[in-house]
């Protein structure tokens, strides 16, 4: 439900926000049919709003054996005529679980690269010991994840290991992404250069979500007639040439970077959850800038503009969908909207 009152106390320093200013000219493939889209850039290799920098930094930490089954993940993805984006994954995964070490322990009966466990039908300990059946068991388990390649890298490792710290495989993106670029001879971490920044996209997002004004909200509607809050969040950057889930839970978790509310700029998405739960969250909405959110509100009302209210539910942190080029953010969605 959207508030029920709005508060005229907004998280500090929030009425301080710079507002949209004039943007450069959006380059022609963004939001239209050419190959040049942000979307197309995160969608194939890449850090999702961490650089390369950091990637090529974390990779010279890692020993010999390391290396070596990274490099045996890629030659196994490359066999498998799996595309980069599954490499990826699998590095992520089991630099999060052992240091892509092949251990002979880990919690209960979990062991090897990915910490599979044979009592929960991953293998034999023999199995669970032998590289390459641990990577190709890995390989079969994502393709049995529905739309794996659409999900933020971290987000897929965690549907194949079903974690209960679902947010750490994230951390090491940028480095999985080095890797699978320099071993496994794929352009991409650099491949987005001459795509336009954050702010560029975002004016895109805002220009076709003000087209949408007066629109009436309809719970699970995407457009063009009707929308609800996610449905317009993520048609506004779809229009920017950038692809995020839908739902807003899935939005925030799987939608960008995280960024302090008191540092949104126009263009991130901001949420509203019970007790400023992320696993509350029912409500997201476009931030505009000077305290300003455009938004489908809820049944019976129109696709409007208005104060940022707080009402006890307004998270801390809003997302970014589009980080500064080149560059490229859990749980499912239950019950939002």
């Amino acid at each position: 439900m959207r508030k029920l009152v709005v508060l005229l106390f907004i998280i500090g320093g929030f009425a301080g926000l710079i507002g949209m200013g004039a943007m450069a000219t959006l380059l022609i493939g963004v939001g239209g049919g050419g190959s040049a889209s942000w979307s197309n850039c995160s969608a194939n290799l890449g850090p999702w709003g961490d650089g390369a920098g950091r990637g090529k930094r974390d990779a010279g930490t890692l020993d010999r054996e390391s290396v070596g089954i990274a490099k045996r993940i890629i030659e196994i993805g490359k066999e498998r005529n799996l595309p980069p984006r599954a490499w990826q994954i699998a590095i992520q995964a089991g630099k999060t679980e052992s240091n892509l070490a092949n251990l002979d322990y880990g919690d209960r009966d979990s062991r090897g690269i990915f910490q599979m466990r044979p009592s929960m039908g991953w293998g034999s300990i023999a199995q669970l010991s032998d590289v390459d059946y641990q990577i190709n068991k890995f390989y079969d388990v994502l393709q049995s994840v529905p739309n794996w390649e659409q999900l933020r890298p971290g987000s897929a490792a965690q549907r194949v290991e079903r974690s209960a710290f679902p947010l750490r495989y994230h951390r090491w993106e940028p480095m999985a992404a080095h890797l699978v670029s320099v071993e496994g001879n794929v352009s991409g971490v650099t491949a987005c250069d001459d795509l336009p920044s954050s702010s560029v996209l975002a004016t895109k997002a805002i220009e076709y979500a003000r087209g949408q004004l007066g629109k009436p909200y309809d719970w699970g509607a995407v457009g063009p007639h009707a929308f609800d809050c996610s449905g317009l969040t993520q048609q506004a950057w779809k229009a920017a040439g950038v692809e995020i889930p839908k739902y807003s839970q899935t939005q925030y978790f799987e939608g960008g970077k995280y960024i302090p509310l008191n540092e949104a700029q126009p263009g991130d998405l901001v949420f509203w959850g019970e007790a400023r739960d992320p696993h509350g969250i029912h409500h997201v909405a476009l931030y505009l800038g000077d305290n300003k959110v455009l938004h489908a509100p809820q049944r019976g009302e129109n696709v409007e503009i208005e104060k940022l209210w707080d009402g006890g539910e307004l998270l801390p942190q809003a997302v970014r969908p589009a980080g500064d080029a080149p560059q490229s953010a859990g749980p499912t969605a239950g019950g939002a909207r």
